[in-house]
């Protein structure tokens, strides 16, 4: 075995090579089979000599934008410094490849490496637009082919996934905090630690993914699941309750603590002990003894509801005799109210009428109630009911009544409560219920750490109307900041998850909510939007020959030879267009007037002076070497945010944004269009 066996097999997936972690699954053998037979087709055809030019670069933006950031080139350059076949793999290749192939051919394949080619490529974090190479490979034309398959599954997915999270950044703004939670939803191991790494490069704040912590240095975040609040009934089980106090140093009972502050939160939340889970007090006391300074709880596990709600449903049904509707109804309740005026909360980034990313909308709160939408809406519902009352009605109807036996045509009044005594008013209080257990312990057990000397974090969401309850959240601390004087409490962190998206979180942001952090997973890691980018490598010179790949579909036609790429600049900083040139032009100089054409549209074209110029190539690998003193993880995350303020807004917007131009030289033009004559078919009428 050779070291990238053993180290491979030894310590993993990722290998230790002194000057990069190297992924030992990224290998030469990583590639398709019709590489290495057109390999052989090459070798066999004494073409070991030619040499070749290859582009890499994508057709469409993803996500229906207009932009892309290009990642992954730091884990091509690894590839190419590790490139050589083990032994072991000369020998499955004899094992797989058709019988025969002459020895000789091993033997070649044996010797490769990639010292003779040369990378030319833009900056990893850089905006990048459909049609500009991003990479630009030189060298053997067996070696450049057998190159393919492997660089392009190392950049689909890391410039993917860096947009989709730079995506993310970009709505969410640059206040609120964004962490990855997708590792268990990811495609495998792999694509869970490229998802990790991806998404820190295209803006967001840290990950739940603790191996990727460990190879990437990404910050590493979390909280615990519900199962940790479940695992507790009562408090009982507590196996200890005592917690040094931070300044003194004395050992304090932290329940004790947390169930004075429990009697006096009562009056200020306008919640009862009784509405709370004792399991879930006691689940909150223990992580907090366990994680005193970073305290930060789930708060949904329970769905306690109070004598109020058992009694009352909050959709109380009144039926009375046809006859008697103008009467007084005996059980204190008036006429129908109003219907309450539909707030976006209960939306939550979507109006479909179904439950909406785990979030409680209008529909389904009348789904629990067992009526549609229309009977919530309308004042009165006329009926034939069954002589016995349904067991969610509260009849007012006489005993005689509710016993007959035949039928009568009855009303059936709902009545809906809109606000708390606390003055929220969004939600009936049954869907308040399921929450307020959770922040009414939580804040006794954050108050019984204050008294130790210690600071909780916050709270984590991962259910509900997520707008509405981050509001009543803040709501509640902001009272306990005031009454207990604890400012800190003010800034406590509320942290959101359950499914979401790109979409929920602008619908959020029209809510007005209250979220400082977002946990995102399955939408993010498997970029749901869009699951492929589509780069493509083409064949587009050979000895020195220009090569066009031509297609009915003009998109698919490549544009041919070796390039060059700039970027054009406006006086106010923004870039203008992307202009591709022949490696043989010279470079477009500030202050000139630059013809700028579209590739295959004849009468589109422009004259721009640019107030800057920018070549995007530089070189990155050569004779062996690595040519360029490459970023760091971090530095190449602000590398993207600084590229994305280059571009204007309209560019970058999530609806219709502004097309982004790219273009060719005059001089790149007429050779396109002259080769493209050169190589089509002419036809024959007969």
């Amino acid at each position: 075995m050779n070291d990238r066996e053993i180290s491979c097999n030894s310590g993993g997936q990722f290998m230790d090579r002194g000057r990069m972690n190297q992924n030992g699954v990224v290998q030469p053998l990583l590639t398709d089979l019709y590489q290495i037979t057109m390999a052989y087709a090459y070798w066999k055809s004494g073409k070991t000599d030619d040499q070749a030019v290859f582009d890499l670069f994508f057709r469409n933006n993803p996500f229906h934008g207009e932009f892309t950031i290009f990642a992954g080139l730091e884990e091509c350059l690894k590839f190419l410094d590790s490139f050589h076949y083990s032994q072991s793999d000369i020998e499955y290749l004899r094992q797989t490849l058709p019988e025969g192939i002459e020895n000789e051919f091993f033997e070649y394949l044996g010797n490769l490496t990639a010292h003779d080619v040369t990378l030319y490529a833009i900056d990893e974090g850089t905006v990048a637009f459909p049609r500009v190479p991003i990479i630009k490979l030189e060298g053997p034309l067996i070696i450049v082919q057998l190159l393919e398959t492997t660089l392009l599954t190392l950049v689909n997915y890391a410039s993917l996934m860096a947009t989709n999270a730079a995506r993310y950044r970009m709505v969410a703004g640059k206040h609120v905090k964004l962490l990855e939670f997708g590792l268990r939803r990811a495609q495998g191991p792999d694509g869970g630690l490229s998802a990790s790494k991806y998404s820190y490069t295209g803006g967001f704040d840290g990950t739940s993914n603790v191996l990727a912590g460990k190879l990437f240095n990404i910050p590493v975040k979390g909280t615990h699941a519900h199962a940790y609040i479940t695992s507790f009934s009562s408090v009982g089980e507590l196996k200890t309750r005592l917690l040094k106090h931070k300044q003194t140093g004395v050992m304090e009972d932290l329940l004790e603590h947390a169930i004075r502050h429990r009697q006096l939160l009562s009056h200020v939340l306008d919640v009862s002990t009784e509405e709370s889970s004792e399991g879930e007090l006691a689940a909150m006391v223990s992580y907090a003894i366990a994680f005193p300074d970073g305290f930060m709880a789930l708060v949904d596990t329970y769905d306690v509801k109070s004598r109020e709600t058992e009694q009352v449903t909050q959709v109380s049904y009144v039926q009375t005799d046809i006859k008697s509707r103008t009467s007084q109804p005996t059980n204190g309740i008036g006429n129908a109210p109003p219907t309450p005026p539909a707030t976006p909360h209960a939306q939550n980034g979507q109006s479909n009428g179904h439950k909406i990313n785990g979030q409680i909308n209008e529909h389904h709160l009348n789904h629990l109630n067992g009526f549609s939408n229309k009977q919530l809406t309308e004042p009165t519902i006329t009926e034939t009911a069954s002589a016995t009352p349904t067991p969610t009605a509260t009849a007012t109807a006489t005993t005689a009544e509710a016993t007959a036996t035949t039928t009568t045509t009855t009303t059936r009044t709902p009545t809906i409560s809109t606000s708390s005594s606390n003055g929220a008013a969004y939600l009936p209080k049954y869907v308040e219920k399921s929450f307020r257990s959770g922040l009414f312990n939580f804040s006794a057990v954050a108050l019984a750490l204050n008294d130790l000397g210690y600071h909780a974090l916050g709270i984590r969401i991962d259910s509900g109307d997520l707008a509405y309850l981050s509001c009543l959240a803040r709501e509640a601390f902001e009272k306990v900041a005031e009454h207990f004087k604890v400012p800190w409490f003010n800034k406590l962190t509320i942290v959101a998850s359950n499914d979401i998206n790109e979409d929920t979180i602008l619908s959020l942001n029209e809510q007005g909510h209250k979220i400082d952090c977002f946990g995102i997973g399955t939408h993010l890691v498997t970029c749901q939007r869009q699951p492929a980018l589509g780069c493509v490598y083409k064949l587009v010179e050979i000895n020195g020959q220009a090569r066009i790949k031509l297609s009915q579909d003009v998109e698919k036609v490549t544009m041919p030879g070796n390039k060059n790429a700039y970027r054009l600049y406006s006086a106010d900083g923004h870039a203008l267009i992307d202009l591709l040139q022949k490696d043989s032009e010279m470079p477009p100089a500030v202050g000139q007037k630059v013809l700028c054409r579209h590739p295959f549209q004849e009468s589109k074209r422009a004259y721009v002076i640019p107030s800057h110029v920018e070549s995007l190539y530089k070189i990155y690998w050569k004779a062996g070497k690595i040519c360029q003193l490459l970023p760091t993880l971090e530095q190449v995350r602000e590398k993207v945010q600084i590229s994305l303020k280059t571009l204007r807004n309209d560019h970058k917007r999530t609806l219709n944004p502004t097309p982004y131009k790219v273009a060719v030289s005059d001089n790149l033009y007429n050779f396109i269009h002259d080769l493209w004559l050169q190589n089509a078919p002419i036809g024959e009428l007969s």
